[in-house]
């Protein structure tokens, strides 16, 4: 195995010795809460909180509104990983620093993994306090968590993306916001590196591919869960109108969390019923 994994195998014991769990039997269902969508959190039972930066080989997030720690406990008798928090590219940390707690999760027994984050609407239809349901992303960030040698007790070299996104779970979140009366969009994630917004011209050119909402987040994450075996579900709070058009408006950090936390109580009633059916 190699030294990054062998990091993260020996972080994954010291999380079960500190809950007194068996190997790989802490929870079923892992979750990353992004910007502004702390609210899941406290519906959880929590056993135990860990920061990042006390796990071997794991970086502290100085992200804005990320705590940076791991949370487990249970939802409705549903065992949950939750990173409250997430590390970015843009903190100057590594595709591999990045993608460390969802390698870990799978170690731990996780299952599924549920990714959110807070995105600008490209697609002209989607208003700021959406949630858009991920069908499929974009990369474009430039990095990958998988570039240099493979470990192939981990996944395979080439890892097949056609089916980031699980459709049964997508399936299931369509049916699951019409029964609790929660609109869901449906549409395409870009992933940048940021840390700066897009231009007006950046947001059309997004647009003209086929990417219905940008961030700067996720798809390395995704990458790594699909490289694992994880089945993935990904839910954006739109968080700001990002269309690149003459109106288009200055955006600023206090709106954006402010549409997040809007969007974001939508997107945890959705995975507290998620947790609760599944």
């Amino acid at each position: 195995m190699s030294e990054y994994h062998t990091q993260i195998e020996t972080a994954a014991h010291s999380v079960e010795n500190l809950l007194n769990v068996g190997s790989g039997d802490v929870a079923d269902t892992g979750i990353i809460l992004g910007s502004g969508l702390g609210e899941l959190s406290e519906q959880v039972d929590v056993k135990e909180r860990i920061a990042y930066g006390v796990l071997p080989g794991f970086v502290q997030s100085s992200a804005p509104g990320h705590a940076g720690e791991l949370i487990f406990g249970s939802h409705d008798e549903k065992r949950v990983i939750i990173a409250n928090g997430r590390l970015h590219p843009y903190e100057g940390w590594s595709a591999r620093d990045v993608v460390r707690p969802v390698y870990l999760m799978a170690l731990l027994g996780v299952k599924t993994l549920i990714v959110t984050n807070a995105s600008g609407g490209l697609n002209s239809d989607y208003q700021p306090g959406d949630v858009m349901l991920i069908t499929d992303h974009i990369n474009l960030t430039g990095m990958n968590p998988l570039i240099g040698p493979n470990d192939d007790a981990v996944g395979p070299r080439f890892p097949d993306l056609s089916r980031a996104y699980s459709p049964e779970l997508r399936e299931f979140i369509v049916k699951l916001s019409q029964s609790i009366n929660t609109e869901v969009r449906q549409g395409v994630y870009v992933g940048v590196r940021g840390p700066s917004l897009e231009t007006s011209a950046e947001r059309r050119y997004l647009r003209s591919i086929g990417a219905d909402a940008v961030g700067m987040s996720t798809v390395l994450e995704v990458i790594a869960a699909n490289h694992c075996g994880l089945e993935v579900l990904g839910l954006s709070a739109i968080s700001n109108a990002a269309t690149g058009g003459p109106n288009q408006q200055p955006d600023t950090i206090e709106e954006v969390w402010a549409n997040a936390a809007i969007a974001g109580a939508r997107i945890s009633k959705l995975i507290g019923s998620l947790l609760t059916q599944s």
